[in-house]
């Protein structure tokens, strides 16, 4: 049996991808009704909307890009990525930047709350479920007194096979 100081850092994750993880600390973002979570070691910025430069044939969820500071940036809506309907911009939409292994991206969300920090005992695995979301990129659920948090892996989802057109946006 495992002792508690030597338990993977979240809930079904193995020794190894303990170092990938990194930290017990999230930043939290909205999407429609549902919060959800990444981790804050991959934030490099957080802005507010701005307009893109749209790229021609370009799936809908990469909206296009935009030069931050002499980096070309691809920007990708989330709730379109997730499949949460028609996004609407306004003064609360943001977009998080990424550093992503090698890769600068960034990603609308509806809004951003805050940073939460979550114990490995209070990040349960995802539910399996038939919906158009795949739950491969999900670390799983954390939940905090009332507050439950949908942990994304953005490392895996940035880096899925659909997302390598990114590369040749930026």
């Amino acid at each position: 049996m495992i002792q508690n100081s030597e338990a993977p850092a979240r809930i079904g994750q193995t020794e190894e991808k303990k170092e990938d993880i990194g930290t017990n600390e999230f930043l939290a973002f909205t999407l429609g009704n549902e919060e959800y979570g990444i981790d804050i070691l991959k934030v490099q910025e957080i802005r507010g909307y701005e307009a893109v430069t749209r790229i021609a044939n370009a799936p809908e969820f990469l909206k296009g890009v935009i030069n931050l500071r002499g980096i070309i940036v691809p920007i990708v809506d989330m709730r379109i990525k997730f499949n949460l309907g028609t996004p609407t911009y306004d003064q609360l939409t943001v977009v998080i930047i990424l550093n992503i292994g090698s890769r600068v991206v960034g990603m609308v969300v509806d809004s951003v709350s805050d940073v939460m920090t979550l114990l490995p005992e209070q990040v349960r695995p995802a539910p399996e479920m038939n919906t158009t979301f795949n739950n491969d990129f999900l670390i799983g659920l954390g939940t905090l007194e009332a507050r439950m948090l949908i942990l994304v892996d953005i490392e895996k989802l940035m880096s899925s096979p659909e997302m390598g057109l990114l590369d040749s946006a930026d």
